[in-house]
């Protein structure tokens, strides 16, 4: 009996300047399953799905749907035969409410006029029915980044899509949030989608899709059934290596305290509460202290007041001993404070800057980089640039003058971790650091934490991904509902009681 694909994107060819993003690629999902597409950071997996959701016109190939070859020319051609994506950037306006972005482009309308209710009741009935919790009146642009993909997601199933692109759709949730998409995900697909699925994480792979297909370097190399691999095979197919998925570190030797926060308080901007409530920890030198909590429980509150993007209600702010509760954010960086940001696009890069101008933007000013009469040295500019590319393996197609918009998110991600880890920082805030990295990526990112630590430097590691918060710092701090309710040694605790601590169901007599 022959195969029925949904979709069939057949030898695709896709070039931008520099590189072959895809290179003579065949995809071919079946009805019904759920197919995941698995490659290093700018293997071409995000151009392939943004080929077949029409953002991009391929150079050569075909796409054909229920084995006839169709033409898409742009996402309306896309979403008219019922193909619909979540992109891992997320395409939402930001001073829109959550509600008008999901329907945006299909808004219900009788007699010329816009019918509000009946959007927001299939709206909030999908919400209800897959668990994806939103609040359909906030503005996007104050919400959490998890909210932000929820509405993504239904922005997707309101339009009743067949076709299911995710890409990357768990990177920014947690991990109840991600059993939870699991299981949203199965149902979708016994309801007859057919889903593509990116995702860098193994595990996720290995418990939802039915077969894998693999990318490396815009090639094909293979396409396997989950069941019949292991994720070691599935690792090694993408990064042509063998990859260690535990971290190894020798014993913490803690020294003087780096950052001191004592009685932080932060306010929040969705509602009358603080999101931040009276809040007071140490980092030491020669330590990876992790705040771990579910996501919009005040760590992104916490880790805006500690750089400097948001003011303070209360407390006090000591980095090496300085009080810089009220400095600017470029004092703080020079003082020794270093922030690998949650959202990449908003506060790490400016996107339409060179990858070498994005790489000098806290030092451009340093004698290095810029000569006494206020003009930028270029070639050192680019010499610096190149060095950092050549380090962390960020994979652009014109090198340093590459636009940083151009490039995938994670090698955007890498970039931001090479610039705030080489100014060699006293205390490095790492959140959400291997966001959208392949494995090969997180381990080497890991190891530089290490590194950083094991140099007497102090490092702040807010995390969602529990085995990140497991396998990487000396000591978790657990963060709810804007307080610190528990710290636990990741030696002796377990994944069960973190959960416990995380969702509030078990807190410390004394606060950390």
């Amino acid at each position: 009996m022959e195969t029925q694909y949904a979709i069939e994107m057949l030898n695709i060819t896709k070039k931008f300047p520099g590189i072959i993003a895809n290179d003579n690629i065949t995809l071919q999902l079946r009805k019904g399953e759920i197919h995941a597409l698995l490659g290093e950071n700018g293997a071409g997996k995000s151009t392939l799905m943004s080929v077949l959701f029409g953002l991009y016109q391929p150079e050569e190939g075909i796409i054909k749907k229920d084995g006839q070859v169709v033409s898409i020319k742009d996402p309306n051609d896309a979403n008219a035969l019922g193909i619909g994506m979540v992109h891992q950037h997320f395409k939402l306006v930001e001073c829109f409410t959550v509600l008008d972005n999901i329907i945006m482009g299909v808004e219900p309308t009788k007699c010329g006029f816009l019918q509000k209710k009946v959007a927001r009741e299939k709206v909030m009935a999908l919400s209800e029915k897959y668990g994806l919790r939103i609040d359909p009146d906030a503005l996007i642009e104050d919400i959490t980044v998890g909210m932000q993909q929820r509405t993504e997601i239904l922005k997707m199933l309101y339009r009743d899509n067949e076709i299911l692109i995710f890409d990357e759709p768990t990177a920014v949730l947690t991990p109840q949030e991600i059993d939870e998409l699991m299981v949203i995900m199965k149902n979708l697909a016994a309801e007859g989608k057919s889903i593509l699925f990116i995702s860098h994480k193994l595990a996720e792979i290995m418990a939802v899709a039915d077969r894998c297909t693999v990318l490396r370097k815009g090639k094909y190399i293979g396409t396997v059934e989950t069941a019949n691999t292991t994720m070691e095979e599935l690792s090694a197919m993408m990064v042509g290596r063998n990859v260690n998925f535990h971290v190894e570190k020798k014993p913490c030797e803690p020294g003087e305290v780096v950052l001191d926060v004592q009685h932080m308080t932060v306010p929040s901007k969705t509602h009358n509460n603080n999101a931040v409530k009276d809040v007071s920890l140490q980092v030491r030198r020669g330590e990876i202290v992790c705040l771990a909590g579910i996501d919009g429980n005040g760590q992104t509150e916490f880790v805006y007041g500690l750089t400097g993007l948001e003011h303070i209600s209360g407390g006090k702010i000591t980095l090496c001993g300085e009080d810089i509760t009220k400095a600017s954010i470029r004092h703080r960086n020079l003082k020794g404070m270093s922030h690998i940001p949650e959202d990449r696009h908003k506060h790490g890069l400016v996107l339409d800057y060179s990858l070498e101008d994005n790489l000098v933007l806290q030092r451009y000013f340093e004698p290095e980089f810029t000569d006494k009469l206020g003009f930028l040295r270029r070639d050192n500019i680019r010499k610096y640039a190149q060095k950092l590319i050549d380090q962390y393996d960020v994979r652009s197609g014109q090198g340093p003058i590459t636009t940083a918009r151009s490039m995938s998110g994670g090698n955007q991600q890498k970039a931001i971790v090479a610039r705030e880890i080489d100014k060699e920082p006293e205390l490095l805030v790492a959140v959400q650091p291997t966001r959208g990295l392949d494995v090969g990526a997180i381990e080497y990112i890991h190891k530089q934490l290490v590194a950083q630590r094991d140099a007497g430097k102090a490092v702040l590691l807010v995390s969602l991904e529990l085995d990140e918060v497991m396998d990487v710092p000396d000591r978790i701090l657990v963060m709810y509902e804007g307080e610190i309710v528990g710290e636990l040694d990741p030696k002796t605790t377990t994944q069960e009681e973190l959960g416990l601590y995380m969702a509030g169901a078990k807190r410390d007599e004394v606060k950390a």
